[in-house]
């Protein structure tokens, strides 16, 4: 698993980039984030650490779309360094939309369709030369 994970975050982002990551714990009132390195977040401890999260089903994570400002201690959009990806989040009728979005011919096809759970998806595209308010 961590090697997926790993393989993802090296395609979205540059190894001098700030990614932000989010872990949601269901028992916890608020989520942990943390905005780090890309280098820090590849290291082997770290992703030990996430898989543990993960497969332990302690936390659900998400890892920003877009890199962040060096020294970013938030995920808002002031912070965000550059629009690398576009994202929908599917969360109803999931499998479906999916489908439809494959056989559309108003959008480009997705970069990537990760499944984040049974039925609901993010999906993104890679982007180019985008201004934030053209997001």
């Amino acid at each position: 698993m961590s090697q997926i994970a790993a393989s993802f975050l090296r395609r979205c982002f540059a190894p001098d980039e700030t990614v932000a990551v989010l872990l949601r714990r269901q028992d916890a009132a608020a989520p942990m984030q943390r905005i780090v390195r890309l280098e820090q977040v590849l290291e082997s401890r770290y992703m030990a650490w996430l898989s543990y999260e993960n497969q332990h089903g302690r936390s659900n994570i998400y890892v920003a779309a877009n890199p962040l400002r060096p020294g970013s201690g938030k995920r808002t959009k002031e912070c965000i360094a550059s629009v690398r990806h576009l994202y929908l989040d599917i969360d109803q009728d999931g499998d479906a939309r999916v489908a439809a979005l494959g056989a559309s011919q108003l959008v480009p096809p997705p970069t990537s369709i990760l499944s984040t759970s049974p039925g609901k998806y993010q999906v993104l595209w890679r982007v180019e030369r985008f201004e934030f308010p053209q997001q």
